[in-house]
């Protein structure tokens, strides 16, 4: 017989699994992070900096002693942590990486065909050139390798070293030695990742396992689209399959929406939820998250869990959006309460806070507003700015 879960409960599991129910004041430290990293899974990386960028702010809503040059040590010295894609570019635990080497053959036809048809016949006419290059001289970055006469664009307008960078990258060949004013620093994957994560083998049938397995531990519940959103590094179908497979290891579990319509069929390793270790109350300050957050990463559960239906508008013309181009949730105790458009604005050493949203039934009470305050100024000297200022018009009630 299923278990039923109420809305309440699995959001507390929820965000227990995505280290958003720890003390944020917790010392941390480097080895702490590492072990973050490892239970949540990954941290998204995104250029976009306005407030702060994504990796960072998703690490410090979670505990505010992170420091910023540990995680740089991790990525660029000992090599603990590696960046690589799940669903977009994150960083992720080098311990992983073994299992990343069958996303690597899986994708190499898939870009041969695709960049083909981008690219045109001959496209890859410099890779072997590329590779060596890195192989006999070290490290580079894409503007080390540009033909003078090419005019610089997005992704569509990449030259063909830029384009040998990123294949050989995404296959594995190519790992990221560090970043230089947010531009990747390429160099062999077997002179960034210590040898020792290169082993042992997996079987493709172990890799898939690893995948739905890990996937469903930091997820707590899941249904199989699910399992396979997280890493994104199988199917839906091979998730099902697993599912299947499985089943004398899975429990049914029937997740109450936050809409109180029907729970949702989903399942969690046997022994649940005793199997969930210690679950503590998330704190009931206010938090801000970063659009990229984890927890919110698979929008359609963020909407089923919270009741928060969430996109990010940066494509959006500005004349259809809805809120704004880089609107942060509010996360308060395990109910996200609403959402915030704001910059940093580092000349004048203020955090802008341009327009407020509450979601619905949330009372804009003096205390809401302090908490609200008071997580603003610690993200204000977090961003490197001085004080929060509230512009014209912030109050969306």
């Amino acid at each position: 017989m299923a278990i039923l879960v109420s809305n309440r409960d699995a959001r507390r599991i929820f965000l227990n699994k995505q280290g958003l129910a720890g003390s944020p004041h917790k010392a941390l430290g480097k080895q702490g992070l590492l072990d973050l990293i490892h239970d949540i899974g990954f941290v998204q990386v995104d250029s976009i900096a306005t407030v702060e960028r994504a990796h960072h702010q998703i690490l410090f809503s979670r505990n505010q002693t992170y420091r910023r040059e540990h995680l740089t040590e991790l990525l660029e010295k000992d090599g603990a942590l590696f960046e690589h894609w799940t669903h977009d570019a994150s960083i992720l635990p080098s311990a992983f990486f073994r299992y990343w080497k069958h996303r690597f053959a899986r994708r190499e036809p898939i870009l041969k065909e695709r960049w083909l048809k981008w690219q045109g016949e001959g496209f890859d006419s410099t890779f072997e050139e590329t590779y060596q290059r890195i192989a006999e001289g070290g490290a580079v970055m894409s503007r080390d390798l540009k033909v003078a006469e090419h005019k610089s664009g997005g992704w569509w307008n990449w030259h063909p070293n830029k384009t040998a960078l990123e294949y050989y990258w995404h296959t594995g060949k190519l790992a990221i030695a560090g970043r230089q004013n947010f531009q990747k620093i390429y160099d062999l994957a077997e002179r960034v990742l210590p040898a020792h994560h290169y082993e042992p083998e997996v079987s493709e049938a172990e890799f898939v396992d690893w995948a739905c397995r890990s996937a469903l531990q930091r997820l707590g519940f899941a249904t199989h689209g699910e399992i396979a959103a997280f890493f994104a590094l199988i199917g839906p179908e091979e998730a099902k399959a697993w599912v299947t497979a499985h089943r004398d290891e899975l429990t049914e579990v029937l997740i109450e929406p936050a809409d109180g319509e029907k729970p949702r069929l989903s399942y969690a390793f046997n022994g649940f939820p005793d199997n969930l270790g210690d679950l503590t109350d998330p704190p009931a300050r206010l938090r801000v998250l970063s659009p990229f957050d984890p927890l919110i990463r698979d929008r359609n559960r963020t909407e089923r869990l919270f009741g928060f239906y969430y996109r990010i508008e940066i494509f959006v013309p500005e004349p259809k959006r809805e809120y704004g181009y880089y609107v942060f949730p509010l996360l308060e105790g395990d109910r996200i309460v609403g959402r915030i458009d704001m910059k940093a604005d580092r000349k004048s050493g203020t955090l802008d806070v341009k327009r407020l949203w509450w979601e619905k039934g949330v009372g804009t009470s003096s205390g809401r507003m302090e908490r609200l305050e008071a997580e603003l100024a610690r993200l204000a000297k977090f961003a490197g700015v001085e004080r929060v200022l509230f512009l014209e018009g912030w109050d969306a009630t």
